[in-house]
């Protein structure tokens, strides 16, 4: 008996927890065996150990998706803005100086009333400089206008243009005169212009433009039109050059203000040069003794007649050296291209037109014609600037002379004008440095500019 071992009983095992760590214990009781056995604890996870770069790439992408985030509400928020209705009640018209920054165009408009927030102003001007700078100028805000609005306006340069009419045959001195009395101009003209380089026409501008800038933009439109119109020009012309062009249409420009008669008159100048006849033309008699003042103011006299100056086309031949005035284009072209007529002499007609002749005895019927017109109306400003006949000479004071002779070269605009009383007697030139006697630009005693008078 006490050999014996004694045998000791085991529970059984569970297959199906072979591979468990633990063995698992037979139940001790039924219900105990309908239990579920519990699950094993999970394994513990590995903690990978991140890289520098990858975590910074990843906050910087979070920051970025952030920052758009906040752009794209902030833009929306600034774009609500900038296009809501402006305090502006009505239009108004707002200048903005030359040389004035972002942020005092903003003052000034809201000064003005246009916009509420400068700041809202700089801030989106900025992000529109792409599209341009900010203009100076004058330009007209609506009711209403909105923040984008005024710097559309301001940016695409709608200012408010402005007009200065400069007529056809004015002096370069006279142009400079009526540039001063426009009050928007601004600056002063440097000199005066060289006579015949202006052209005269409509020239649009904007506040702050100077009138220099005016003179400037006119030189070079003469300049482009002279070259188009001497290009064209009939080849047959006794026009040596595109500055004779100018010199003889300044003259056609004062012989007549009809667009009709320009080539008319043209013509008769044209011919006569071409049989080497003294053009006789008034107004050149009047240049020569005033020159830039442009009038003389009352009838000429004969001593004026027969006064040797280099403009005087009674005393010269040929053409004078210089434009008596600032043509126009039309004159221009009616030099270049003048009408193909046998005419050498022109008179006024009475309908503020002229009688045209080929021959002299024409010439004087137009005259006799005239004259019986004049008669019958009273016309006390008929000969300013125009040669005085004789019968009206008698209250002329001393060293008037008679009517000018009725000869071959009779002047063709002037060689035997219409009678009427002459207007006041003063000189406009006298005591200025117009003044022929105190003129120190050409000789007078020079025979070379200054041909002799020649009796017929």
């Amino acid at each position: 008996m006490f050999g014996r071992k004694k045998k000791i009983l085991l529970p059984p095992v569970d297959e199906s927890d072979a591979g468990s760590s633990q063995p698992r214990l037979a139940p001790r009781s039924p219900s105990e065996a309908i239990k579920p056995a519990v699950a094993p604890p999970p394994p513990p996870k590995l903690r990978r150990r991140r890289g520098g770069m990858l975590s910074l790439f990843s906050g910087l992408l979070t920051l970025l998706v952030a920052v758009a985030i906040a752009g794209v509400i902030g833009f929306s928020m600034v774009q609500q803005e900038v296009t809501a209705r402006g305090p502006l009640q009505s239009d108004k018209v707002v200048v903005i100086p030359r040389n004035t920054g972002t942020g005092e165009i903003a003052q000034i408009l809201k000064q003005e009333g246009v916009i509420e927030q400068p700041l809202l102003f700089q801030a989106y001007a900025y992000m529109n400089r792409q599209r341009g700078q900010l203009k100076a100028g004058e330009f007209q805000f609506k009711a209403g206008t909105s923040v984008e609005e005024a710097i559309d306006t301001l940016i695409q340069g709608k200012a408010i243009l402005h007009a200065v009419t400069i007529p056809e045959g004015l002096t370069s001195e006279q142009i400079v005169a009526r540039l001063y009395e426009h009050d928007i101009l601004t600056g002063d003209v440097t000199e005066t212009p060289r006579e015949g380089s202006l052209l005269p026409d409509t020239y649009k501008f904007e506040r702050g433009t100077t009138r220099q800038q005016i003179i400037n933009t006119m030189q070079a439109a003469q300049r482009q039109a002279i070259e188009q119109i001497w290009q064209r020009r009939s080849p047959d012309l006794p026009i040596k050059s595109p500055q004779e062009l100018v010199i003889l249409a300044s003259i056609v420009e004062k012989e007549t203000g009809r667009a009709d008669e320009r080539t008319r008159v043209a013509g008769v100048f044209i011919n006569r040069l071409m049989k080497r006849m003294k053009l006789q033309s008034d107004p050149t008699i009047v240049y020569g003794l005033v020159g830039g003042k442009g009038t003389l103011g009352r009838g000429i006299l004969r001593s004026e007649i027969e006064a040797a100056t280099p403009y005087n086309t009674y005393v010269i031949e040929g053409l004078p050296p210089g434009p008596i005035a600032n043509p126009g284009r039309a004159a221009l072209e009616a030099v270049a291209n003048p009408s193909r007529t046998k005419d050498l002499y022109f008179v006024a007609d009475g309908t503020g037109g002229h009688a045209f002749a080929e021959t002299y005895e024409q010439h004087q019927r137009n005259v006799t014609r005239w004259r019986q017109i004049e008669k019958s109306r009273p016309a006390p400003d008929a000969n300013v600037d125009r040669a005085v006949p004789e019968a009206d000479q008698t209250s002329v004071p001393a060293g008037s002379a008679p009517e000018l002779r009725g000869t071959a070269n009779a002047a063709p605009g002037s060689g035997a004008r219409p009678t009427g009383r002459p207007g006041r007697g003063f000189d406009a030139s006298e005591g200025t440095d117009k003044d022929p006697l105190r003129n120190k630009t050409f000789d007078l005693s020079n025979p070379k500019n200054v041909p002799p008078l020649r009796q017929p």
